[in-house]
């Protein structure tokens, strides 16, 4: 059971969840991760900036990392973790933003 961390939503599943879904090594933008998630696999129907900014704070808590300037993105092992419910909610506090 994943645990419940104040400051995370149904949005942050969803992103997660279509990064497990690809390839280990797969990179995508907010854009392309937008689609999928309200098109594709219809688990929110937020905004493409919406889910722009909930990544951003998934890479604040450790479970995405982005991999380049430009604005792509991937799933962590911690992220992974947290999906199979192998975290505790205080290993999901916000990393600092130094």
């Amino acid at each position: 059971m994943r645990p419940r961390v104040s400051g995370m939503n149904e949005v942050d599943d969803a992103v997660l969840e279509l990064f497990d879904r690809q390839d280990n090594g797969l990179w995508l933008s907010p854009a392309v991760v937008h689609w999928h998630v309200t098109e594709v696999y219809e688990a929110t129907d937020k905004s493409k900036e919406t889910v722009a900014r909930r990544m951003r704070k998934l890479v604040k808590r450790d479970l995405l990392s982005r991999v380049d300037q430009k604005g792509y993105y991937k799933i962590t092992d911690k992220g992974r973790a947290y999906l199979q419910g192998d975290l505790e909610a205080q290993d999901l506090q916000l990393l600092d933003d130094s």
